[in-house]
């Protein structure tokens, strides 16, 4: 959507997100065709299929904001806020935007599926941490010992890209909590200046990390529903 109003072409998924879109989708079809054979009484299934089309489309969201945040951010040519057209005025802001859209999508996708696997594992995680995280969750798969193998593999991606997404987290957080991140980093700027004249942010790193973020949330996604999808496989469906 946000490609044909930049002017752009439509998104051709490859590489990870295709890798991740297409697992989602396969367990999506395994799931209709479950419910379609047997009804499905307790809707158990239904909700799993309602958490599965939102986890495409919120990971597609995701992506169109890191995509939109990198269109904006290669207008804006000045390295001080303070020297910046009215037109380069307007592009930061629209960076602005869709950066912290990004990485607020980042946990939300994250947390979406915490919840989704939540519920598929009989994780109980509520019981821990009423209103817990995805990251809540994984801790949950080590503590009860359950499907190591899964627990394993996102404790694994989780760790290989624990750097950029801590730095995202503490934006997020900064962002919902405190103030808005560009004012925090306008704040740590005029500290830093004699004459009160404040410097942009490295830009370029924070979209590499909200990239990262995005990499690391495809891999989550991809390690989750291959997993799932093996399971119901041997099992059928019902994982837990």
């Amino acid at each position: 959507m946000l490609r044909t109003l930049l002017g752009e072409l439509p998104r051709q998924n490859e590489g990870l997100m295709q890798e991740a879109i297409e697992n989602m989708v396969t367990a999506l079809q395994k799931l209709q065709t479950h419910i379609e054979q047997n009804n499905d009484p307790t809707h158990d299934y239904r909700r799993a299929e309602i958490f599965t089309q939102g986890l495409i489309s919120s990971l597609d969201e995701l992506e169109q904001s890191h995509f939109a945040a990198a269109f904006f951010r290669k207008k804006v040519k000045a390295g001080y806020v303070d020297d910046m057209t009215l037109e380069e005025q307007a592009d930061y802001a629209r960076y602005v935007y869709f950066y912290k859209d990004g990485f607020i999508r980042l946990f939300s996708v994250l947390d979406k599926l915490g919840n989704m696997l939540n519920d598929l594992y009989d994780l109980h995680t509520a019981k821990v941490k009423p209103h817990f995280s995805y990251f809540t969750v994984i801790r949950q798969f080590h503590y009860l010992k359950l499907h190591p193998e899964l627990e394993n593999k996102l404790y694994q991606i989780n760790e290989s890209y624990r750097d950029p997404v801590s730095r995202l987290r503490k934006r997020r957080n900064t962002e919902i909590h405190l103030m808005s991140a560009e004012m925090q980093d306008d704040l740590w700027q005029l500290h830093q200046s004699l004459h009160g004249k404040v410097e942009l942010e490295d830009l370029d790193q924070h979209l590499e990390d909200l990239k990262l973020g995005l990499d690391m949330a495809c891999k989550t996604l991809s390690a989750a529903f291959e997993y799932t999808i093996q399971l119901w496989g041997e099992k059928g469906l019902q994982p837990s």
